[in-house]
Parts: C-alpha cells; sequence; structure tokens
C-alpha cells in the first residue's frame, strides 16, 4: 500500500465530512494498494475509513493474496459478495465510488438500512489530481513513447491505405516499444471525418489534400499517454492551412496560460479566445481538455465550468479544434504538467 496516498485520502475524506468510502474504480484501487484488478462484472471494493483501517474485498479468482498488503477479505462465485461487505460498514454516511454498480449498492442499502450512501469519489479524485514526482516520471515517458509511435505512423501515411489500417498499425508499434498497448482507440481521420471530433475510424481511403488527425495514446505501467497531431496530406489549401495557424495558436495560448493560482476556466478562456476572435468560434465544440493518469480521462475539465485552480502536480490536456461539418478538422493537443512556476509540455520531445 501507499501510505502518503491513503493519507492524503483520509484528510480529504474528513474535509469533505466523510468517515468511510468504499473505492471500487481499479485505478483508485491500484493507486492506493499497488494491485492491479479487473474485476468485470464480480465486485472489487476497498473500504476506507478515517481512522485508517482499510479492507480490500475481492474476488478468490481475482489473485491478490500477496500482492499488497492491504487487508484482504475474500469470497467466492457462490457466497454474497455485498454480504461479505457489509458487516463491516459503520451506520451512517458512507461515500460511494462513482464507478460502483448500483446493483452492489441497492443491496448493501437492503441489508444495511442503518447508512446512507453519497456520492465519495472526491477524496480520491482530488488526491489523484496531484501526480507525485514517480506518476510524473511515468507519464514522461508514457508521452515521450507516444510521440515516437505518432511520428511513425505519420510517416507511413500514403494514398489509398485506410483510416483502419493506420490505427491498426499505431497498436502495433505501440506494443513492439515495450508499452502495454493503447490507453484509447487511436481516433485516425481523413478528410471530412476529422469535423467529428470523435470519428470511429473505418475504412476511408487516404486522398491527397486531405486534412489527417491523428489522436493516439499509450499505456506504459499504467499511465496514460494523449496527444493529437494534425498533417495536411499533399498540398494544403489556404483556408486548411489558415486553420491549422489558429488551431495551434490557440493551443499555445492555453498553454501559455498553465501555472499555478490560474483557474482551469482562464486557460479554457484562453485558448478559446484566439479561435472566437478569429471568427470561428461555432466551431470549437468541446472542453479545451481533461486531467489524465492511470485513466485517460481524469479529474479536473479544462473548461469554461471548471472550479478549479491549477497547481503544481497537476497533468491536464490542452486540445483546442476546429471542426468544419463536409470539409475537414484540425485539433492540436498536448499534455502539459503544471510546475511551481509554470508548466512543463510532455508531449514537447526534443
Amino acid at each position: 500500500m501507499n501510505i502518503e496516498r491513503i493519507n492524503r485520502v483520509i484528510e480529504n475524506m474528513r474535509a469533505c465530512g466523510l468517515r468511510q468510502i468504499i473505492v471500487c474504480a481499479p485505478a483508485s484501487v491500484y493507486y492506493l494498494s499497488g494491485a492491479w484488478c479487473e474485476p468485470f462484472e464480480r465486485m472489487l471494493a476497498l473500504l476506507v475509513k478515517d481512522d485508517g483501517t482499510l479492507k480490500l474485498y475481492g474476488n478468490r479468482l481475482f489473485a491478490l493474496r500477496g500482492v499488497t498488503d492491504i487487508p484482504l477479505v475474500e469470497y467466492e462465485d457462490t457466497d454474497d459478495c455485498v454480504a461479505v461487505l457489509a458487516p463491516d460498514v459503520w451506520p451512517g454516511a458512507i461515500g460511494i465510488d462513482k464507478t460502483w454498480p448500483s446493483h452492489f449498492l441497492i443491496r448493501l442499502m437492503e441489508m444495511r438500512p442503518d447508512v446512507t450512501p453519497v456520492l465519495g469519489s472526491q477524496p480520491i479524485d482530488d488526491a489523484r489530481m496531484i501526480k507525485d514526482e514517480q506518476e510524473l516520471e511515468l507519464m514522461r515517458i508514457s508521452s515521450r513513447m507516444n510521440v515516437e509511435v505518432c511520428t511513425r505512423i505519420g510517416e507511413a501515411l500514403h494514398e489509398g491505405v485506410t483510416e483502419k489500417e493506420i490505427q491498426a498499425l499505431y497498436n502495433q508499434i505501440a506494443l513492439e516499444l515495450g508499452s502495454e498497448g493503447p490507453s484509447f482507440t487511436p481516433l485516425i481521420c481523413f478528410g471530412p471525418n476529422g469535423a467529428e471530433p470523435h470519428h470511429d475510424s473505418d475504412g476511408t481511403r487516404l486522398k491527397r489534400g486531405d486534412t489527417v488527425i491523428m489522436d493516439v495514446g499509450l499505456l506504459w505501467k499504467h499511465y496514460c499517454s494523449d496527444m493529437t497531431r494534425t498533417v495536411h496530406f499533399g498540398p494544403a489549401t489556404d483556408e486548411q492551412k489558415r486553420v491549422h495557424e489558429i488551431v495551434t495558436a490557440a493551443n499555445r495560448a492555453g498553454i501559455a496560460a498553465c501555472r499555478p493560482g490560474v483557474p482551469m476556466k482562464d486557460i479554457d478562456r484562453a485558448a478559446r479566445k484566439v479561435i472566437e476572435d478569429a471568427g470561428y468560434g461555432e466551431y470549437f465544440t468541446h472542453r479545451t481538455g481533461h486531467g489524465i493518469g492511470l485513466d485517460e480521462h481524469e479529474f479536473p475539465d479544462c473548461s469554461a465550468v471548471s472550479g478549479i485552480v491549477a497547481r503544481p502536480g497537476m497533468i491536464f490536456s490542452v486540445e483546442p479544434g476546429i471542426y468544419l461539418p463536409g470539409k475537414f478538422g484540425v485539433r492540436v493537443e498536448d499534455l502539459v504538467a503544471i510546475t511551481e512556476d509554470g508548466c512543463e509540455v510532455l508531449t514537447w520531445v526534443d
């Protein structure tokens, strides 16, 4: 177990007025226990109490024994897994992880009517938001590998290749470099498909004049990377060049605003203003960025409604875009880590 992280979560619990929480997201359980487990439909639950008591509940099939020094309570497939957990819960409020399946929660409420469930993800989200030096280094490595793979698939673009083929090539190279694979399904978008921010790569073939969006990320020791690069295959039109220049300027303006003490909504505004001032505001259709770490999308958002202020240790994306329906799209995305006096761009590699 990681005592420093556990203590941080307990401090956050007290700040939220919570004496106990159930953590179930595999990434959060790993963050505290050092044990990675994908439970699928079975129950994985880490009970954390403000007196420092911890218990990890998992199916015997998970083979968690000896993997972590957190006290382990195992159950069989034939057991009522919630009945194994329920006696250890204190009466009163209990914080429930936002990802805990409702059938487990409803079963707990049936068995323990003296327990009041409340949303309890904030203590762990706030802790995971601030990366320690070990996490930062893993993110650096993940990002460097991602830049290398992205560069290589960009060099492999040729007329007639399909989005799916470049997608598969990304996955292949990511594994060849030693990663655990992609951190999300690579988004490879040719021509008009790039006007859909989350286009599902298909059999579209690349042709001269297409704008190409490559939104890709991989896993290194469970930590995610994420970046987007836009290139033009063949001569770019004046409109393609202009839009690319505007989005790049928006990306740089957002990054320039990244430093401690700056509200995340101001970082979003810095990037968005560039695009609005150029007359393309209605075509920037999503938030400027998202937190990242053990999960591809983590707390907090970098958006106009975010109430979070940038702090050292936070890592998030800055990814403005312009999407012109029926024509093309442009997105430029980098990951930034907030430092004591500014930020480090993880996806700018010499």
